[in-house]
């Protein structure tokens, strides 16, 4: 999710996760299987496996969960076909909504998000519609007391990010997708603790939303569109302020 501070929407975003470990679980075996399928079973060759396994392990999934689905993923234990899926449109106030999913029953899925969508007042576009509107991306989110400034710069520029942005509470780490597994090795080489990390859909300009109720539409929204089965990640590209958040969640 896109907000005013990235700090305030990571911390409220984590929150509702924390809130759902089974469903966390459930996404993270399908994009392990999903891993091996496509690059093999060894993390050191496959760098998208590896980063998915440090994401389990940061959420404390069981290592027999991992295990079973690598074993998916080679096709030792015998499963359905899991597909990733893409689909794009537009919520409250027209903001544009990027949703990932990883599914076993694509008709399933397509009708929840659409079903979604429709009772939120918004609705599907066709596949590349927000194209011009969102950037793939590396992104990372940490702690400003977990590193000094210019320490995590000459870091991660080191290793190939392409920007560091700050506000008061965190710093946003943004690189190319070929280099997200350079920088992500080279954080976790020093330790750094990182709040999240993900291959994002950065938006190119946001919508400032200031209105409470229209806040209030989109929050729920997205809230919806996470809570689906199969939904991965939400990304939008609103913009609401700490404060008018910080009232949201406090009624």
């Amino acid at each position: 999710m896109s907000g005013h501070s990235k700090w305030a929407t990571t911390k409220r975003h984590k929150a509702a996760v924390d809130a759902k470990k089974g469903k966390m679980f459930s996404i993270l075996s399908k994009e392990i299987t999903i891993a091996v399928r496509d690059g093999g079973k060894d993390p050191e060759f496959n760098p998208r496996l590896r980063t998915v396994i440090q994401k389990a392990k940061a959420a404390n999934m069981p290592a027999d969960n991992v295990k079973k689905a690598i074993q998916k993923g080679t096709g030792e234990i015998p499963g359905i076909v899991i597909e990733e899926l893409i689909y794009e449109g537009y919520g409250p106030a027209g903001i544009g909504i990027i949703v990932e999913v990883t599914t076993d029953n694509k008709n399933r899925t397509v009708s929840e998000v659409r079903s979604t969508f429709s009772k939120c007042d918004g609705n599907l576009a066709g596949a590349g519609a927000l194209a011009f509107s969102f950037q793939r991306k590396g992104q990372f989110i940490i702690d400003r007391t977990k590193i000094a400034e210019d320490q995590l710069m000459e870091m991660v520029l080191d290793a190939g990010a392409e920007d560091v942005k700050m506000d008061d509470n965190c710093y946003e780490v943004l690189t190319a997708v070929a280099d997200y597994d350079t920088v992500a090795q080279a954080l976790e080489k020093a330790n750094v603790e990182v709040e999240s990390s993900e291959l994002a859909y950065i938006p190119s300009n946001t919508i400032a939303i200031d209105d409470e109720e229209t806040a209030k539409k989109v929050l729920r929204m997205v809230e919806r569109l996470e809570d689906l089965e199969d939904v991965k990640n939400v990304f939008a590209n609103y913009e609401i302020s700490d404060e008018l958040l910080e009232k949201i969640d406090q009624e």
